[in-house]
């Protein structure tokens, strides 16, 4: 009997050492060890001057299997005293029934120093990071927001997630005989690779800059929305770009999803008259018009395939370079007439509307341009002055950029290189010329056309003194429920100076502005020279090109004006001086703007040195003070519109 047991026993442990022996020691090794995780750093996101857009802070989430807690009171007044929740809080949650329960999230270090120096049984502490946006909401559409995981969710957060994230490393760690883990120095190690570093071609001064002149423009106008872009003309480096409203990605759960969206790209719009350059690098290009040829604008009323198209002003016989000037919509409508359907869709075609740009960034739109065999007889008129199609403001900024370039269109960039954990460059985004769009002299006449229009032109609000700006306004009634708005406008201008050596572009878009600041002269021109004053103050990068003034005689100035006024020079506020300004530094006398379009009034008041209050909508039949009343330079003249 004793035999057989000794027997029975050897083959017992025969079967354990030898035949199941390789089984049994795995199973015994993953009782004594265990691998964890280790984490690695995400990477962070910089401007163009390495100015740091993101940071990582360390936090801390507490956690428990609440079925290996004897005593969850205890548990709960010790976490209690970290935190100041009430106890019942913790116990509730340990005794929902659940096996693992997180107790705590998003914990900072000071809040749970007392658990880290004397650790509780049962309890898990988890060391994590949580993305933090040092500068709240600026840049906040392009650098985007992750989740609680760390992951991307929008914006370039998500578009270079797997770069950013890096590769997570392991430890193998020892098991004593109450569970706990303890490193152990023999034991293998694979450590984490931290994420790699973006930097944008970004600048936080100029997108700080930008995002606050919108916001104070879309509250003084009463827009739904605004957009603005600024880029290098030559490199197409976006230096800025925002839409409002934004959100804050440290609490993007507090903003509408649509806050979220990078609408330069998403979403498109009819420009208006800002898409007029492209039948007019059409016809120098082609020579179908000269610069000085001259066209009958009817008055501002013109009949076009039994479409009336109307003017914002009577217009009578205008050149070539007036008619872009002053933006009229009869005169570009005969000039597409001298190019035709296929001239002028191909023009479009060439300055990338209807395609995507390809910018580095996700959910651009490719916008609208029908082929000329879908377009209908009111097809060409429309779109010459900038309906039926559909652009966005990155296409739109793209197309001015060839005109400021010399005639190159420029795949815009946003990236400007990925450097990985270990100092190596990834990733670098160079310039890249898509195609040429027209001669070097095409695109200087059309400038010239542009610095005509900031000038004495549409754009005159946009013209900064001592600066050589070209431009272009853009004002597009909204196509809502089937039809055209009277009351819902996008007003928009797109600039770059200086004209002769283009440093910067840039496009402002208000959205449904109030009327009267519907036009894209009135309501998103002011918007621009505003930013580009306040940079060329800080930016001395920017070479500035003064005009020269010569003084006639002692003790005066010589304004150009057909009928010279001599200013004293104890006028000490720069002024800027344009075609048919005159400069007083006595009382003014009002002008009598009665009968006159909204724009007319304003452009006539405000060369006049007034400022204007506007009541109701068409022409002005009434205005306060009266004509020919003497009052100070800067005054308010207010004019009813019916």
């Amino acid at each position: 009997m004793v035999i057989l047991s000794w027997a029975g026993l050897s083959a017992r442990f025969f079967q354990i050492q030898v035949l199941n022996g390789n089984t049994y020691r795995i199973q015994g090794k993953k009782q004594g060890e265990a691998q964890k995780t280790l984490l690695a750093n995400r990477g962070n996101i910089f401007d163009r001057k390495n100015t740091p857009l993101t940071r990582n802070i360390i936090h801390y989430n507490l956690a428990v299997h609440p079925s290996k807690i004897q005593d969850k009171i205890s548990l709960a007044e010790t976490i209690h005293n970290c935190t100041n929740r009430p106890i019942d809080h913790y116990t509730k949650m340990m005794n929902t029934g659940k096996s693992f329960v997180y107790l705590e999230r998003n914990l900072s270090k000071e809040t749970c120093s007392n658990l880290i120096k004397n650790p509780v049984a049962g309890l898990i502490l988890e060391r994590k990071t949580r993305r933090s946006y040092t500068h709240g909401r600026i840049a906040a559409q392009i650098i985007g927001c992750t989740d609680v995981d760390d992951k991307g969710l929008t914006g370039i957060e998500k578009k270079f997630d797997h770069l950013l994230k890096g590769t997570p490393g392991w430890i193998i760690k020892q098991r004593n005989g109450l569970g706990d883990l303890n490193p152990k120095n023999s034991f293998p190690k694979k450590p984490p690779i931290d994420g790699s570093n973006i930097q944008l071609t970004i600048d936080l001064d100029y997108q700080c800059i930008l995002q606050e002149e919108l916001a104070r423009r879309m509250e003084q106008t009463g827009a739904a929305g605004a957009t603005g872009l600024l880029m290098n003309p030559h490199t197409g480096a976006i230096l800025a770009m925002a839409s409002l409203p934004d959100f804050d990605p440290n609490h993007p759960e507090n903003s509408k999803t649509e806050y979220q969206k990078i609408k330069s790209i998403t979403d498109q719009f009819e420009p208006g008259s800002t898409f007029k350059i492209v039948a007019a690098t059409a016809a120098v290009e082609l020579k179908t018009v000269s610069p000085e040829q001259e066209f009958n604008c009817e008055n501002g009323s013109y009949l076009y395939n039994n479409l009336l198209i109307i003017d914002h002003e009577e217009f009578g016989l205008l050149n070539f370079s007036q008619i872009v000037a002053n933006s009229s919509n009869v005169g570009i409508i005969k000039i597409s007439e001298t190019l035709g359907q296929n001239n002028l869709h191909r023009f479009a075609r060439q300055y990338g509307f209807g395609s995507l740009t390809n910018i580095n960034l996700m959910g651009e739109v490719s916008g609208t341009l029908r082929k000329t065999k879908d377009w209908s007889r009111i097809s060409l008129a429309q779109i010459a002055r900038g309906y039926e199609v559909g652009v966005t403001a990155i296409q739109l900024a793209s197309a001015f950029a060839v005109v400021a370039n010399g005639g190159f269109l420029i795949r815009p960039i946003i990236i400007n290189q990925i450097i990985d954990a270990k100092g190596n460059r990834r990733y670098s985004e160079e310039s890249e010329i898509i195609r040429k769009v027209a001669s070097p002299d095409a695109m200087n006449t059309l400038k010239e056309m542009l610095v005509k229009t900031v000038e004495s032109g549409t754009g005159i609000e946009a013209r900064i003194p001592g600066w050589n700006v070209a431009g272009k306004t853009g004002t597009a009634q909204k196509f809502i429920d089937g039809k055209y708005s009277t009351t819902k406008f996008v007003s928009n201008f797109v600039g770059f100076f200086p004209a002769d050596n283009p440093q910067l572009l840039g496009l402002i878009l208000l959205d449904e502005p109030k009327i009267g600041y519907h036009w894209g002269g009135v309501g998103a021109a002011p918007t621009f020279k505003k930013i580009m004053e306040r940079i060329i103050n800080i930016d001395d990068s920017i070479k500035r090109k003064i005009r020269p003034t010569q003084p006639d005689k002692e003790g005066s100035f010589l304004v150009k004006n057909p009928s010279p006024v001599f200013v004293k020079n104890e006028v000490n506020i720069p002024v800027p001086l344009g075609k048919n300004q005159i400069v007083r530094t006595d009382k003014i006398i009002i002008p009598d703007v009665r009968n006159m379009s909204l724009l007319k009034a304003m452009n006539t008041l405000k060369k006049n040195g007034l400022r204007t209050k506007i009541n109701g909508s068409g022409k002005v039949i009434w205005q306060s003070p009266k004509p020919g009343t003497k009052i100070t330079a800067g005054s308010i003249c207010s004019i009813g519109l019916k």
